[in-house]
């Protein structure tokens, strides 16, 4: 369908600056809505126990209750930006917030796990649009650059502060109102950002092509690729339907590439992945958050169903972790002008990569002051090296390309997160209850280990590549 239509009011440009209540109305439903869609990782982590109780669903549930709001939101932040240029940054950020804030109340009101997982998948696709779109309302407020880049910071810091406040609110909610509560919190905050949005400036709106084809084969990738993962600790590795989610994976990767070198304006340009310091930061990112991702689900399962602690005993848990995550963020920029952008990336990850060997000897007996000082490399390794990695690529592509190698990276950051979900999922739930190896909530602590060092042993790989192909400072 052509884009070329009549200038409505919301294409024009601005006739004169924003004024400063507007952009500050801007910056705060874009600080509330990327908060908001940061704490509800991070707060369903810790309902998946209550999750699990109420809907009957088993380990293979709780996966896609994660990895259905992950993989969408991975998958269409690829184009959410050029969706965000055709409708305008605040339509399309108003957009978002309303599918997000739509789908957190089909999720509170879902009578089955199946109903939940749809609505996480709604949610993700939210999510996807809101996260772009919030930078380019900010962007579009501040046309002074610093006040843009200290709005940024703000923007950056309301990420990590949710880090830190997701596990604690979910533990106190569940604990006290239910489950469905912590999806429920998301309605009052839409709502807000909406009131908030309506008293903002219009966005212009600029031609950008979309590339649904290759949209679609994103989508349809990632999903058999977590499929074959989540069902091949349950269903068996060489199970039909496990086989038959590989190849789906596989051809539409094929098709993906295909649409990508076909395609006038690919969301993906193939050119840019041939770049080698482009290839390694997205692997780099991948890792990372496979990392942490993967040990984020993994603890929350850890503390309340192998250790029996309640959810805000839980939630309390990673209030530690967030501190030195906040901190080191702070640090990190500081690090990489003294000692170069590549040293502080292959430290982080080294760093990352110690804390998941470190991890293996959990078992329901370890001390708890011993489970948090285990837990501070994981705190410090990831976020010691993704503002440096962040950086490194921004000044590895042309200017013009870095709103598309940002998604990119944010892109494989969000789907390491959801493999590695995927991963553990089935390891945790493969390991039976022979030898104290499992428990009767099928908590699998072999399967835990191995998790851990499939995890540890990507990131030195990683690590090493990074050290080797990235430029010297």
């Amino acid at each position: 369908m052509s884009a070329v239509l009549a200038p409505s009011r919301e294409q024009r440009p601005l006739a004169s600056p924003p004024s400063r209540s507007s952009a500050t109305l801007a910056l705060l439903a874009a600080l509330l809505g990327f908060t908001v869609i940061t704490i509800d990782v991070t707060a369903v982590n810790i309902a998946l126990p209550d999750i699990r109780a109420s809907l009957h669903g088993g380990m293979a549930g709780l996966q896609w209750v994660v990895d259905a709001y992950t993989l969408m939101f991975a998958a269409l932040m690829l184009s959410a930006g050029a969706l965000a240029d055709r409708a305008g940054a605040r339509r399309a950020y108003a957009w978002g917030v309303g599918l997000f804030t739509a789908a957190s109340l089909a999720c509170a009101l879902a009578p089955g796990i199946g109903t939940l997982i749809a609505a996480r998948v709604a949610q993700g696709a939210g999510a996807a649009v809101v996260m772009p779109a919030s930078l380019a309302l900010i962007r579009q407020a501040y046309d002074d650059p610093r006040r843009r880049a200290r709005a940024i910071a703000l923007w950056t810091v309301g990420g990590s502060a949710a880090v830190a406040v997701g596990p604690v609110l979910g533990g106190v909610l569940t604990e006290t109102a239910g489950w469905r509560s912590v999806f429920l919190l998301n309605l009052p905050v839409g709502a807000l950002i909406l009131a908030l949005l309506s008293r903002a400036d219009r966005s212009p709106r600029r031609p950008a092509p979309l590339d649904l084809a290759g949209q679609a084969t994103a989508v349809l990738t990632l999903a058999g690729l977590a499929f074959a993962v989540i069902e091949g600790g349950h269903l068996g590795w060489l199970s039909a339907p496990v086989l038959a989610a590989f190849a789906v994976a596989l051809a539409s990767g094929y098709a993906f590439y295909a649409a990508e070198k076909r395609h006038r304006a690919p969301m993906v340009p193939l050119s840019l992945l041939r770049q080698r310091q482009v290839g390694v930061a997205l692997a780099v990112g991948f890792a990372v958050n496979a990392g942490f991702y993967g040990v984020t689900f993994l603890l929350g399962l850890y503390y309340q169903q192998l250790r029996g602690m309640s959810g805000i005993e839980a939630g309390l848990m990673f209030v530690p972790l967030a501190a030195f995550i906040t901190g080191t963020n702070l640090v990190s920029p500081r690090a990489a002008e003294r000692f170069g952008r590549r040293k502080v990336i292959v430290i982080g990850q080294a760093i990352l990569a110690l804390a998941m060997f470190a991890l293996v000897p959990l078992t329901a007996d370890t001390p708890l002051w011993l489970v948090l000082l285990l837990l501070v490399p994981t705190g410090l390794g990831g976020a010691f090296a993704v503002p440096a990695l962040t950086a490194q690529l921004m000044d590895s592509v042309p200017g013009e390309r870095a709103g598309t190698a940002s998604g990119l990276l944010n892109s494989l950051r969000q789907t390491g997160g959801a493999m590695s979900v995927a991963l553990f999922g089935a390891l945790l739930a493969g390991g039976g209850s022979g030898g104290g190896g499992g428990t009767g909530s099928g908590f699998s602590v072999p399967g835990m280990h191995t998790g851990l060092v499939v995890v540890g042993l990507t990131l030195c790989a990683t690590t090493a590549l990074a050290a080797r192909l990235l430029p010297r400072d």
